[in-house]
């Protein structure tokens, strides 16, 4: 399973056009990803047959939530569902570093009253808690389907050996998605020493946009003046190639 974590709508065409087996829809892939527009969704459903999971994350930084910003997130999920996300990835976490078990709890109940095909994903807030097995283990509980997780390390290269220990121990219980960092050159490696089935990638590239900076204004945020990320197709494709050969 190949699952192509997309920043937009023409980033899902391009994960689409490579043959990848799934989406993460997001929006502002440069801040972790944020909750995606309703139009991006709606054009991907419309426009292609990818299961769309889609980010419900209202704002940067951490994971932990106040009432307002919980109402967005649960709101958004709701919205997000209605117009045909087939599951949601999310994130709550006490400001202590545990997991939000009541926050979890009504998102998981949310999700799941719209179908119980309807799918849940609690996404890298996994690698800022306390205790990931005691955590695995409440996510289990809590009927969460799937973990997106780099092992609690930048990336998956370096968490391996977590990685490969959460398999083992969890993976019969719940999906352990494999993020972070993950490429054509590593992903085979991962997957074979970890014996996860399920990995997360960008497979980036970026295009440029002249408008970015100028008249002495610059919106840039990548290392030039001009260029934004994208998903690349070909990548995409050689990646998939790579996972089902």
């Amino acid at each position: 399973m190949v699952e192509i974590c997309c920043g937009s709508y023409y980033d899902c065409i391009q994960a689409y056009k490579g043959k990848a087996d799934r989406v993460e829809l997001n929006s502002a892939l440069y801040m972790g990803g944020l909750t995606p527009s309703i139009a991006n969704l709606i054009l991907t459903k419309k426009n292609t047959d990818l299961k769309v999971i889609c980010m419900s994350r209202p704002r940067g930084a951490g994971f932990y939530y106040n009432k307002e910003y919980f109402e967005i997130l649960l709101l958004d999920i709701k919205v997000m569902l209605e117009y045909g996300a087939d599951g949601i990835a999310f994130g709550c976490l006490e400001e202590s570093g545990d997991i939000n078990v009541s926050q979890i709890k009504e998102v998981v109940d949310t999700i799941k009253s719209y179908g119980k095909e309807k799918e849940v994903v609690f996404h890298r807030a996994f690698d800022c808690v306390n205790n990931p097995f005691k955590s695995v283990e409440n996510l289990i509980g809590l009927g969460v389907d799937r973990i997106l997780t780099s092992g609690l390390e930048p990336k998956a290269e370096q968490g391996m050996e977590l990685l490969k220990n959460l398999q083992k121990d969890y993976g019969s219980e719940i999906e352990i998605l494999a993020g972070s960092g993950i490429n054509t050159e590593n992903a085979k490696k991962i997957m074979d020493y970890t014996g996860i089935t399920q990995i997360h990638s960008s497979c980036k590239s970026w295009l440029k946009d002249k408008t970015t900076t100028k008249n002495h204004v610059s919106y840039a945020y990548a290392n030039d003046d001009f260029s934004y990320d994208t998903v690349d197709s070909r990548v995409v494709e050689e990646l998939v190639k790579i996972i089902h050969q």
